[in-house]
């Protein structure tokens, strides 16, 4: 399974917001499309990513002065990203290494779709399903 066939079945469909805009926009953002994270561009050069735990990270750190901050100044740095043809196994373990619960996916150099630890977990769960059956029906099969 690779990272193209979770983009077939969810869509490619990535929110993006703006360095510029603020962490109390960027919340909004996140409640109204109910999603934990953005990937936060800049014309079409991907900055980062910014998520519900950088937001909450933040609010330790800054308190009430957050809804006011702007995105890039929370925004985690050190991008990971994939691409279509990268296997889950691949995308496992980038998100173990770098602690990323959402990599954006990149096709010829531009943003082509996000992948969740959500979005891998149901995949991998699916595939261990079908060959626990293949397996069950090989070993009824052959008693």
């Amino acid at each position: 399974m690779t990272v193209e066939n979770i983009l077939q079945e969810k869509g490619s469909s990535v929110t993006t917001i703006s360095p510029s805009a603020t962490v109390k926009t960027a919340a909004d953002l996140m409640r109204s499309q109910n999603i934990a994270a953005l990937v936060v561009m800049s014309g079409d050069v991907i900055l980062g990513v910014i998520s519900e735990r950088e937001i909450v990270h933040a609010f330790s750190r800054h308190g009430d002065r957050l809804a006011s901050l702007t995105v890039k100044e929370i925004v985690a740095r050190g991008i990971v990203t994939v691409a279509p043809h990268d296997s889950l196994r691949r995308v496992m373990n980038l998100m173990t290494r770098h602690r990323a619960r959402h990599l954006p996916v990149l096709r010829n150099g531009r943003l082509a779709g996000i992948v969740s630890i959500g979005d891998v977990v149901k995949h991998r769960l699916g595939d261990l399903e079908l060959e626990t059956n293949v397996l069950r029906d090989v070993y009824i099969a052959a008693h």
